[in-house]
């Protein structure tokens, strides 16, 4: 139960010696400051500049400057809501979907109060990460075709009613923290969350021009392995941080994220080598991306072995979801959003009901739990996050095109979004 609380972000709980066994007062420990703002540090750099390039390489050359500026000025505006009243809804007391109000500005935290063994200020900018690379992944959905005002508007609605409340009902103490969903470090709260929310967009704004009829090949490959690459260095931020403290569980999340992004990587491109014959690195890359989701609400719980099949499952599942799934859906999905984070944000969040079992290696379950109901209440947060998550994006979406309209003229589409919407060309012509 120790390890639990620890995991769920409630900070170690120490007991005296005493027959009152009487609890020790938090003291703020040092070497937990240094490492919470090293992982914040780490997760904010996971979406400036690492989704900014991942998604920009993966863009034809004359929109890549379009989601720079739409990850650069979303994740601006996530920060200042966050600070106004995002944490506060997210994570003061409440009901069993949203915070109160109590620390709107952050009124009421002190310089010196504290998350656990660390000051709560840092625990306010960690959680902002989290808020800022959520909305980030979303516009993956729609990218090439949407009005940059719309992304602006569809931000503030979705982040209001769709990632704060499920932050809250995770994390927070909410309805799905109460029924015992196990979530480390964001497999509903960010990766189901956000993708269905760009499959949403991705239906609403409707396909490309000229999709499948021309080409739409990424327009540079090393910015997509660069940006890959600063996602993985960042992800240890991610898991790793989510302990909440530099503690075992951290170790273990940290060492799980290394061997599930490793097998990950290694079924993606091996599959793909043997159904298109020959191995990419677009694949390995995706594959990379892949495990990371896979492992993200499992990271803590599970152990090495639990982690490495992870892993493989969820490279071989983000390969079907971007070429099988996608075909189904009839969705251009231009970023591949669901195709990796919904399904393999899926497939890690039934996992880890699976293999955080003691018998499996993981850390156990709580006291009474089945494998059984844990998945079974696995399968009820992810069915909740996508109908909640989908139906507030779909609102957002058609307030934003009431307002100023969702899509570019077709036109303008043709010619790119870098010259019409931002009047830049990222190359020389």
């Amino acid at each position: 139960m120790k390890k639990l609380l620890s995991i769920m972000g409630l900070g170690a709980v120490a007991m005296l010696p005493s027959l009152a066994m009487a609890a020790a007062p938090a003291v703020a420990d040092k070497a937990d400051n240094a490492f919470m703002m090293i992982c914040t540090a780490l997760v904010l750099f996971m979406t400036i500049p690492g989704i900014a390039l991942f998604y920009g390489g993966l863009l034809r050359g004359k929109n890549v400057l379009s989601m720079l500026t739409q990850v650069m000025v979303s994740f601006a505006l996530v920060c200042v809501l966050w600070m106004i009243y995002g944490y506060s809804l997210a994570f003061s007391p409440g009901n069993a979907f949203f915070g109160g109000f109590q620390t709107v500005m952050l009124k009421s935290i002190g310089l010196t109060d504290l998350t656990g063994t660390f000051y709560q200020l840092i625990h306010v900018v960690f959680q902002c990460s989290f808020a800022c690379i959520t909305v980030a992944l979303v516009v993956g959905g729609f990218a090439e075709r949407i009005r940059f005002s719309a992304v602006l508007i569809f931000t503030v609605i979705w982040l209001t009613f769709s990632y704060l409340p499920i932050a809250h009902m995770v994390w927070g103490g909410g309805l799905l923290a109460a029924d015992g969903a196990l979530d480390f470090a964001g497999g509903t709260v960010v990766h189901i969350n956000a993708a269905i929310a760009g499959l949403v967009g991705a239906y609403l704004l409707g396909k490309r021009a000229g999709y499948g009829k021309e080409s739409f090949k990424p327009h540079n490959l090393p910015m997509v392995f660069t940006g890959a690459s600063i996602l993985y260095i960042g992800w240890f931020g991610f898991n790793a941080g989510s302990a909440s403290a530099a503690n075992e569980i951290a170790a273990l999340a940290f060492l799980n994220t290394v061997i599930a992004t490793a097998g990950a990587i290694l079924s993606w491109v091996l599959v793909e080598w043997a159904v298109r014959g020959k191995p990419s690195l677009l694949g390995a890359c995706s594959g990379c991306i892949a495990g990371l989701v896979a492992i993200t609400p499992a990271a803590g719980f599970v152990g090495v072995g639990g982690a490495l099949i992870i892993g493989l499952v969820g490279g071989v599942a983000g390969l079907w979801g971007v070429v099988m799934l996608k075909k189904w859906l009839h969705a251009d999905d231009t970023c591949d959003v669901f195709g990796v984070h919904g399904v393999c944000g899926i497939v890690g969040c039934l996992l880890t009901g699976v293999f955080a079992s003691t018998s499996l290696g993981g850390i156990g379950y709580a006291e009474g739990v089945t494998m059984s109901h844990q998945v079974w209440v696995q399968l009820f947060s992810v069915g909740v996050t996508l109908v909640w998550s989908g139906v507030v994006a779909f609102i957002a979406y058609k307030v934003a095109g009431m307002m100023v309209g969702l899509r570019v003229p077709e036109e303008q589409e043709r010619e790119g979004l870098d010259v019409n919407s931002h009047g830049e060309n990222a190359y020389n012509q």
